[in-house]
């Protein structure tokens, strides 16, 4: 396989993720980045630690979506995150459900 087959092929799997991830963003409450991942969720608990004067965060998510093209199964029931840099959690906006004009 070639350099340009490769940039291609992963090109094709960010598209395909993206286009996941926009038809299943509604499923979820929350947004969570971190310096590694991103994820989509619809429970978080994020609990600051540290130890000898270092500081992380311990995540558990609960009914998430992991944006990685990577992983062969990207919803997952419960995960645990540790992360050393700054956590990012929003909660998404739900819009009300509009019916169509008659």
């Amino acid at each position: 396989m070639s350099a340009e087959d490769l940039e291609k092929y992963e090109t094709e799997m960010e598209l395909q993720l993206y286009r996941e991830y926009r038809d299943i963003v509604r499923q979820f409450d929350y947004v969570v980045e971190t310096e590694r991942r991103f994820y989509l969720a619809n429970a978080v608990d994020v609990q600051p630690r540290s130890a000898d004067g270092e500081v992380w965060f311990e995540l558990t998510l609960t009914d998430a979506w992991v944006w990685d093209m990577y992983r062969p199964a990207r919803f997952v029931k419960s995960v645990r995150v540790l992360t050393f840099k700054d956590v990012n959690v929003e909660k998404l906006e739900k819009p009300e459900l509009e019916l169509p004009n008659s």
